[in-house]
């Protein structure tokens, strides 16, 4: 089967939309399948990982404006900077710049058996619907539309009105849309519900070992890795509480978000390790360390971070908390004291595997 994948960022990014893009490249290889990876690639030399993968990496080119690479490179200039302010919202610039993009990268390929456009930015799906109005004779036979977070539905970001017609136009145009969690279906226009599918995010398991990791630590250590939002995933009312206590601990973070955990650090002092993002692999193998893992709920339901399958394969005990709300201050001291009886519980572990994972996107083109 001939497989197409475009994102707009992939390895050796590490952010949750290239690693959903990557790790199913890299499983529709293993299972013997033609696969073709496009992204914006910046300098990164992908030779020996097309060698090692068996899949054909492609650039989406070189955009003018949307100028974020997979490799973490960027060129943003000042006048970027202004348009961005300017047109940002109204316009979703600079990421609409990549439909172009990927309209004419699809122009390229010929008997694709499945397409998988991964968003954000949604500007991805934009550039296949583009492609199957103008070029219906060379579509692929199945496009699926595969959202990690909604778009009009998202309660983080909110979206002028007419991007709804946008969006509906889009969901017309796929086959199906595949979201992460059951949930996520209400962020969605009903009249789609019915192309929607739940694949939730999916890894090899056996890809680090973390057996013989773990040792109690000195002083309870608790590690977070992710993204914080003000008032919604939101560290403060934790961080807050943290300093009235007079206990020892550690509290390691991974983020690129640090400018809201700046004004603690001076407080905290070595009780708050900020760091930026590192590897996956190295990331798993810090948290498998820990005493527990720290998940902060989004206030939403209709979307749940990916994070939380890391969480599980490192081993971990995961305390979840709530901060928008007035969060279980006691659940928190159990923790502290090496009672995880309140531990969060993952069901059905096996449906993250991403032998299983690929599976299912296969089904969609019978």
């Amino acid at each position: 089967m001939k497989i197409v994948i475009i994102s707009r960022l992939i390895y050796p990014a590490n952010a949750p939309r290239p690693v959903r893009a990557t790790e199913l490249a890299k499983e529709f290889a293993r299972q013997g399948h033609d696969v073709t990876l496009y992204g914006v690639l910046g300098n990164y030399n992908y030779t020996i990982f097309e060698k090692k993968t068996g899949i054909k990496v492609k650039s989406l080119g070189s955009p003018f404006f949307a100028r974020l690479n997979s490799d973490g490179s960027h060129s943003f200039k000042f006048i970027d900077r202004v348009l961005r302010r300017i047109l940002g919202r109204w316009f979703e610039f600079p990421d609409c710049e990549l439909g172009g993009n990927v309209y004419k990268s699809l122009k390229k390929e010929s008997n694709i058996d499945l397409l998988i456009t991964v968003a954000v930015p949604f500007s991805i799906h934009w550039g296949a619907a583009f492609s199957k109005t103008f070029c219906p004779e060379q579509f692929p036979k199945t496009w699926v539309a595969d959202c990690g977070d909604p778009f009009m539905g998202n309660p983080f970001h909110k979206k002028p009105f007419y991007f709804k017609y946008v969006e509906k136009w889009f969901c017309r145009k796929a086959d199906f849309l595949t979201v992460p969690i059951e949930d996520a279906k209400e962020a969605y226009y009903s009249e789609f519900t019915d192309k929607i599918r739940v694949i939730p995010q999916g890894f090899r398991f056996d890809e680090v070992d973390i057996k013989g990791n773990y040792s109690n630590n000195a002083i309870p250590t608790f590690i977070y890795a992710g993204v914080f939002y003000p008032k919604m995933r939101d560290p403060r009312p934790l961080l807050d509480y943290l300093l009235e206590l007079n206990l020892d601990f550690k509290f390691i973070v991974y983020t690129k978000s640090s400018n809201i955990l700046e004004p603690y650090k001076m407080k905290m002092k070595d009780k708050l390790v900020i760091n930026n993002y590192i590897p996956r692999k190295e990331l798993l193998i810090e948290m498998s360390k820990a005493d527990f893992l720290l998940n902060i709920e989004n206030n939403t339901t209709k979307q749940s971070p990916s994070k939380l399958i890391d969480y599980m394969l490192s081993n971990r005990p995961i305390l979840s908390l709530n901060t928008s709300n007035q969060f279980d201050k006691t659940v928190l001291m159990e923790f502290f004291k090496g009672d995880y009886t309140n531990a969060l519980r993952i069901e059905n572990v096996d449906q993250y595997n991403i032998s299983s994972i690929v599976q299912e996107f296969i089904k969609l083109t019978k």
